[in-house]
């Protein structure tokens, strides 16, 4: 089960001071059947610089995407259970990735069935447990508090552990010619 994201936005009053405008729970959760574990979009911006805003970007009505729009960010927690067992017996990463607009992404052939590329700039923080990160030919043990810098590279995520991993990311947009063909 997905652990409910809590979170607090602030904004401004008609007076100008600061004030909470919004205090729950993310509604943005993504649990899908193709794919073990889940995700929450936390926030999204759809420009830069980004604007202050007073409704929800990342409502439960709006569409989840893994790439931010152009010149935009996606903030969002996800969750990757252990993938020993039989978690990962149903994952079917082409129609799991097809869901969130992003097939097109996936590498074919590749060491990992979640090994993909975005065209982004990925900051991600592990939060909890450890996950490997999987590149080309290298890998990379991460462990709580850890942080990644991804550059739009060839990239999978793979928890080789006995619990539960989860991990933050933020998703800028980025430019680069090699997916521009």
């Amino acid at each position: 089960m997905l652990r409910p994201i809590r979170r607090v936005v602030t904004g401004f009053a008609e007076d100008g001071k600061s004030v909470v405008i919004m205090d729950s729970a993310a509604p943005n959760v993504v649990v899908s059947p193709h794919r073990p574990g889940g995700r929450t979009n936390v926030w999204r911006t759809e420009s830069s610089p980004a604007r202050f805003v007073t409704e929800d970007p990342a409502s439960a009505a709006a569409k989840f995407t893994l790439e931010p729009p152009r010149r935009g960010i996606n903030f969002r927690i996800s969750e990757y259970p252990p993938e020993a067992g039989d978690g990962n017996a149903a994952a079917d990463y082409g129609k799991a990735f097809a869901e969130v607009g992003a097939a097109h992404r996936l590498v074919e052939g590749a060491r990992h069935p979640m090994m993909h590329a975005t065209e982004t700039v990925d900051f991600a923080i592990v939060l909890e447990g450890e996950i490997w990160l999987l590149l080309d030919e290298e890998e990379v043990h991460l462990k709580t508090g850890d942080v990644v810098i991804q550059q739009g590279t060839n990239h999978a995520w793979e928890n080789r552990g006995d619990r539960l991993a989860r991990m933050a990311f933020i998703l800028v947009d980025a430019e680069d010619a090699r997916f521009q063909q």
